[in-house]
């Protein structure tokens, strides 16, 4: 009996409480058919990333120089380079470069910059000013001549690339934390956890992280359009992914010395790179407008 009034009692409270949360986000993201866009876009890039050794027509590292410099064609939809590697099956065994590199290169950054941005922003006094002074000289700095100048210092490499542009980014995400955190840190409920002894640690971890998660999410989906687009930079000078891995980056590098025999061997790899930068803005976008506390409430 008291099993059944259990159930009851929670079937009312989740009608008071309205729809559940993920048809309020489905609800939002809805009105926008742009972010919609970008969320399939991206879930096409992941799939091709994930599955690319089903879905490529051949091996993106075979040469066939009887068939360089194809053009596309029902053979290579993509056409081939120099060296008679399939255009298509580069492009999309590059996609998984870039996506690696992008996501873990800006979920280092995460970490680091939001653990700098708590600590700053919570403790205060000299410990925020060392920290803030060192983002600064960061900032100082253009990110890209940056990420250049700390891949050239670490040697080539896909992965030394990777910690480059993570280095480039962790200041921003513990600027982006350090501001929320600097408002919430005197607040009321911050003050009755201190009271009550609750360490530092898990007021910061129970407390403050959960309030600052937002703009963390937000800033993360756009700054992983940035990533991608700098390992393309940094793979194009010849810094990042090394030859013969496909990389989208180096693939517009290797077609520049044909733009106009055999143009397609950068205009795709270009729109790749095109494509995946506006899909994780515009996926940002929808992000901002979920997390937005006055769409809460809709």
């Amino acid at each position: 009996m008291s099993r059944a009034m259990h159930v009851e009692a929670s079937t009312l409270l989740a009608t008071r409480k309205g729809k559940p949360a993920w048809q309020k986000v489905l609800r939002v993201l809805s009105r926008n058919k742009l972010v919609l866009a970008g969320i399939v876009i991206a879930a096409g890039m992941l799939f091709a990333a994930i599955f690319a050794g089903f879905i490529a027509p051949y091996d993106p590292i075979a040469q066939k120089v009887s068939d360089s410099l194809h053009s596309p064609s029902t053979q290579y939809w993509f056409g081939t380079d120099r060296f008679g590697r399939d255009v298509l099956s580069r492009t999309i065994y590059g996609s998984r470069i870039s996506m690696w590199v992008g996501f873990a290169s800006v979920s280092l950054a995460v970490s680091v910059g939001t653990l700098l941005g708590l600590v700053s922003g919570y403790l205060g006094g000299w410990v925020d000013n060392v920290i803030s002074r060192i983002m600064d000289i960061f900032f100082s700095f253009p990110a890209m001549l940056l990420a250049i100048a700390i891949a050239a210092m670490l040697g080539p490499g896909m992965n030394n690339a990777l910690v480059a542009i993570a280095i480039v980014y962790s200041p921003l995400f513990s600027r982006v934390v350090r501001g929320p955190v600097l408002a919430e840190r005197n607040k009321e409920y911050i003050e009755a956890a201190r009271v009550i002894g609750a360490s530092n640690r898990r007021v910061v971890g129970r407390h403050l992280l959960p309030n600052v998660l937002s703009p963390i999410i937000v800033q993360g989906s756009v700054t992983l359009s940035h990533a991608i687009l700098m390992e393309s930079y940094v793979s194009f000078l010849g810094l990042g992914t090394q030859p013969p891995q496909a990389s989208w980056g180096s693939m517009l590098n290797e077609g520049r010395a044909f733009l106009e025999a055999a143009p397609w061997i950068s205009i795709f790899p270009g729109v790749a790179v095109m494509l995946a930068v506006l899909a994780f803005n515009l996926l940002g976008d929808g992000l901002r407008d979920v997390l937005d506390p006055r769409l809460r409430s809709v």
